[in-house]
């Protein structure tokens, strides 16, 4: 027979009333006795049993039943059981990443940072960090500087890495980390490529190689473009900067970026420019968000590494 007072009450609603008694039900089909349970739980027996009369009478039906000295669920007291097992393996796994999460020394940190800086100043950035806390876990995102920013604003990242920060924007906090110096990216032949230094303007006239809208490189050539008093006439956008050297390689045009990794690419110069120019890379995160303790702790590691 199905109680009546029960039956308006939607799945949810005895969902919430259950949650309580998830351990105790678990408990109970795995001991199959209610002292044992209770002494597993450390709770008092009669407050085990209860609150298995309690559930009892919610249900319209028993949810264990006696045998001998021992009991046994009944068949709706199996089925919650069972639906316990599952809920409580995923509330303790919930557990657990919360647990690590506000340890300093367990928790995961989400990185954000540009493909530039991928190369060569995370790998050893990350590499100091875990010699110190190694069950520190991370998840790596690369993209152009706009959408680390947009995915950091929305949660998904913890810190980024990025060129130029927002700077004088109140919604963002910011840590610069270096300066690193720009240069003019010329194909071998190029009418400027034996100069030893040279103004931005002097490029005014050329076709220019750049990274597409939203990267962050695009951005500083832009402004140095526009203080130098000329506005550049693009001939290609790229996603990569390997493919911006390709194109200037191939005398397609020139470009703004930092100094190649190992040097200039193949058919290309670098010459660096008067005055000189760079990109300050930095750490940003919302202003008003409070970082977790694992976060809190990459960042302060990262300031404190000497700038080169």
């Amino acid at each position: 027979m199905v109680n009546q007072s029960a039956a308006p009450d939607e799945a949810s609603q005895l969902a919430a009333h259950l949650a309580p008694t998830l351990a105790l039900l678990r408990a109970v089909a795995a001991e199959g006795h209610l002292t044992r349970a209770a002494d597993a739980l450390g709770i008092p027996q009669p407050t085990v049993s209860r609150t298995l009369a309690k559930l009892g009478e919610r249900l319209g039906t028993p949810v264990i039943v006696r045998q001998g000295r021992g009991i046994h669920l009944s068949r709706a007291g199996a089925l919650l059981a069972a639906a316990a097992e599952d809920a409580m393996r995923g509330l303790e796994a919930g557990c657990r990443a919360v647990i690590e999460e506000i340890d300093p020394d367990r928790g995961q940190v989400t990185f954000g940072f540009q493909h530039t800086m991928g190369s060569t100043l995370v790998p050893p950035l990350l590499r100091g960090f875990r010699d110190e806390h190694p069950r520190v876990r991370f998840g790596l995102v690369q993209g152009p500087r706009d959408a680390m920013l947009a995915r950091a604003w929305a949660g998904e990242i913890d810190l980024c890495l990025i060129a130029p920060l927002p700077a004088g924007d109140p919604r963002w906090a910011t840590a610069e980390i270096r300066q690193e110096p720009l240069v003019a990216v010329l194909f071998a032949r190029h009418r400027l490529a034996r100069r030893r230094r040279l103004r931005l303007a002097e490029l005014g006239e050329d076709d220019f190689v750049a990274t597409r809208r939203g990267y962050g490189l695009r951005q500083i050539f832009m402004g140095l473009a526009e203080r130098a008093g000329f506005e550049p006439r693009l001939a290609f956008e790229s996603e990569e900067v390997d493919t911006v050297r390709g194109l200037v390689a191939a005398g397609l045009g020139v470009a703004l970026l930092p100094p190649g990794d190992n040097g200039p690419a193949p058919g290309t110069v670098e010459v660096p420019l008067d005055p000189p120019a760079h990109r300050t890379i930095g750490l940003a995160w919302p202003a008003g968000r409070t970082l977790p303790p694992a976060v809190r702790t990459f960042r302060d590691f990262t300031l404190a590494q000497p700038q080169s």
